[in-house]
């Protein structure tokens, strides 16, 4: 029986001369928190933004629930579904943190908003800012608006690029803490990040991906033994010691920022691999 809610199948994607991601497949089960790590310039991002249907893969397919993101049928059903933070993505500067939150709640359909707002800010301590605008916020604050926002629609799946960036020590906990209880409610969380120690506490299952192809798929225990150390950070340095290739890839921010902004105001994105103009930011 297949338990897969995600399956990456044979995913290529070639940029011009550089071959960002090469022949990928693996499979998420409902559920499950999975860290997908790797160096600077591996085809993380580049893979992350395969299964969120906003970059065309050259070849291969990633299925959510059996169903093919690239198929524009399916795609709203799926995204309704999923959610995400990213660093290359702002949220609209000129509005609050409230507002911000009331906007995309609005946007997913969200029942009993207010609550729903109500009951993010406690878990992410943002009642003492909900009144500040975004653009106002410190780097840490704003991560926590975001995640906010990406969990303002109880989505099965949530994806994470660096969620505890800019946090302070007592905020992260708070993030990984929250992040351990979604994985017990069932819901599923591809979390990246070049926090070994934080991968290490807070995921089930650990892949690696390096110049472009699974390098490791497996559990945190399972990585150390594989490689005879004691902590997540040197089995991934073991694992990854060959030296990483020089990948020329369209800036991601582009891409993310383009979509975002599709979202927020209904604009369409201009054709791939073009910059959207004020680079794609949304000014509300």
């Amino acid at each position: 029986m297949n338990n897969a809610i995600i399956e990456v199948n044979n995913l290529v994607k070639q940029f011009k001369n550089s071959l960002a991601v090469n022949n990928l497949s693996f499979k998420i089960n409902k559920g499950t928190i999975i860290g997908l790590l790797g160096p600077n310039g591996c085809g993380k991002t580049t893979t992350m933004g395969m299964m969120l249907g906003l970059i065309k893969p050259t070849s291969g397919a990633v299925f959510i629930n059996g169903q093919n993101i690239e198929n524009e049928k399916n795609r709203t059903n799926i995204l309704e579904k999923m959610n995400f933070i990213s660093p290359y993505i702002e949220l609209p500067k000129k509005l609050t943190v409230e507002e911000n939150l009331k906007v995309y709640g609005r946007m997913y359909g969200v029942n009993n908003l207010e609550d729903k707002i109500s009951d993010l800010m406690k878990q992410l301590n943002l009642f003492d800012f909900k009144k500040r605008k975004t653009g106002e916020l410190s780097s840490g604050q704003k991560n926590r608006v975001s995640l906010a926002k990406a969990l303002i629609n109880d989505p099965e799946i949530l994806l994470l690029d660096e969620p505890t960036g800019g946090l302070d020590v007592t905020s992260a906990r708070r993030v990984r803490d929250l992040v351990r209880k979604l994985g017990d409610e069932g819901r599923t969380v591809i979390y990246s990040t070049h926090q070994l120690n934080e991968a290490q506490q807070v995921c089930d299952r650990i892949v690696i991906i390096h110049n472009g192809t699974l390098r490791a798929d497996g559990s945190p225990t399972k990585l150390m033994e594989q490689t005879g150390t004691d902590s997540l950070e040197d089995a991934f340095v073991e694992l990854t010691q060959d030296e990483s290739r020089e990948v020329e890839t369209p800036e991601p921010e582009s891409k993310f920022q383009q979509f975002w902004s599709r979202l927020t105001t209904g604009k369409k994105q201009p054709p791939s691999g073009e910059s959207p103009q004020n680079g794609g930011e949304v000014d509300a």
